[in-house]
């Protein structure tokens, strides 16, 4: 019934700045500042993705550069001692890298990345070779969708099925991403599915009702999506 969600070909960025496994720390910072980014893919080979160095990974550098740490902090921050003592990519980066495919739905990179606490993800093939990189502001772009194009398609794709004419009389009011379905319906039991459809819409900032049965008093209170499960 729904549209084509958008996938990671769709947002991602194509041009990457990566390093190979001998990159030294020096040109891996100084990269980072070129591109304006916080991390970079290590390649190996014709651009297999066998890693990748974050700013995380290179602050340990700084952090314990002038310290002499206890015997507890070296048990607890053993990793992150030993990039202290890195000088390439091999010693620095996190390996395996965690990557995503081009074909992956937005919400399921976005769970990857709010699960590992990542900006961003190298994006690659069924053998693992760079494609792109897809970050936070990447996955954003769907709320950059106008008004009109999420109401044409919530129109399309939830009440033309849910609350078809001449049974139900529906209304959809999009403003700044918020969703607003106005009108009578013949059966309520439909608004906590409808909610759900809407919220799947990409661009869709949240849903809101003022919907009454067909034909009731038209004093009939509005349908909070809440009490009726939509949340």
């Amino acid at each position: 019934m729904h549209g084509t969600p958008h996938i990671v070909s769709d947002v991602m960025t194509h041009t990457v700045a990566a390093i190979g496994r001998k990159a030294t720390f020096k040109e891996i910072v100084r990269l980072m500042q070129d591109w304006k980014v916080s991390a970079l893919p290590v390649l190996e080979g014709e651009g297999r993705v066998v890693g990748v160095v974050s700013e995380a990974d290179l602050l340990p550098k700084e952090e314990f550069r002038d310290s002499d740490p206890d015997r507890y902090t070296q048990l607890r921050r053993l990793s992150d001692l030993a990039k202290a003592g890195g000088v390439t990519a091999e010693e620095l980066m996190t390996s395996p890298a965690l990557t995503v495919h081009a074909n992956a739905t937005l919400a399921q990179a976005a769970r990857t990345m709010a699960h590992a606490k990542v900006k961003r993800l190298p994006v690659v093939d069924a053998v693992g070779m760079l494609q792109g990189i897809v970050s936070r502001a990447d996955l954003l772009k769907v709320f950059l969708r106008t008004d009109e194009e999420i109401a044409e398609e919530v129109r399309r794709e939830v009440v033309s099925y849910l609350f078809p004419l001449p049974d139900s009389s529906v209304r959809v009011e999009v403003r700044d991403g918020t969703v607003r379905l106005v009108g009578r319906v013949r059966d309520h039991s439909l608004v906590p599915v409808a909610a759900r459809l809407v919220r799947a819409v990409e661009g869709v900032v949240d849903v809101d009702f003022d919907l009454t049965d067909r034909g009731g008093p038209t004093d009939e209170p509005t349908v909070d999506t809440k009490r009726s499960g939509a949340a």
